[in-house]
């Protein structure tokens, strides 16, 4: 890892959110995400494409296996748009992966991703860290993509650099092509971890860990 080891800067809570985060769930139409934060669905693309994926669901997504009517595992609605906010109170997404290439866009707040290139040749795999924010003269990103098959986390970074606090959280869309389907997503447990990280970083990476991905 060529940066500095990832550590939270907020810690998860059960206090409830404050009154303008509480508006902002409310007008955006957010839900508690299962890899932490909150999302909505915005956009379906209605055209459909043959998907590119075999069908299967992981350990960890079993249950979440989509259940709409009309659901046919042969094809994919060609793109899916969510909203996606991170706050002091829920801070961070842990590990997960989609089959699909992610657009991420960002709207306001800061924050840090950490990748893990799974799909990359080589026992050890490649970590790459990066903060997204709209300081663009020190290398925060606007935007950023992720292809299919590499590991994700993400966690709430202050809105300044040295500062402790985080006004609005992190919002940002995200746009996967083909659309996401649950079949498609998995979360990284703690065994698979250490296989692609090592123990060492798989311990200074934990936090990271999904709640599901921690029961697997």
């Amino acid at each position: 890892m060529t940066l500095p080891t990832p550590s939270p800067s907020f810690y998860p809570s059960t206090t409830p959110e404050p009154p303008h985060i509480t508006s902002l769930l409310k007008l955006l139409a957010l839900e508690p995400n299962i890899e932490g934060g909150y999302f909505s669905e915005t956009d379906r693309a209605p055209d459909t494409v043959p998907t590119p994926f075999p069908f299967s669901t992981s350990s960890s997504t079993t249950g979440l296996a989509p259940h709409r009517p009309g659901f046919n595992p042969l094809v994919r609605n060609s793109s899916t748009t969510i909203y996606y906010l991170l706050t002091p109170t829920s801070p961070q997404g842990g590990f997960h992966r989609n089959k699909g290439r992610t657009v991420h866009t960002l709207h306001h707040g800061r924050g840090r991703y950490v990748l893990i290139h799974a799909n990359e040749p080589g026992d050890e795999k490649r970590i790459e860290s990066f903060v997204v924010g709209k300081d663009i003269e020190k290398g925060e990103k606007l935007q950023w993509i992720v292809e299919g098959g590499k590991f994700k986390a993400s966690y709430l970074l202050p809105d300044e650099e040295g500062g402790t606090e985080s006004q609005g959280g992190l919002l940002i869309s995200e746009t996967v092509v083909p659309g996401f389907e649950y079949c498609d997503h998995d979360f990284l447990p703690e065994e698979g971890l250490r296989e692609l990280v090592g123990r060492k970083k798989a311990e200074e990476l934990s936090w990271l860990l999904s709640p599901l991905g921690k029961k697997a």
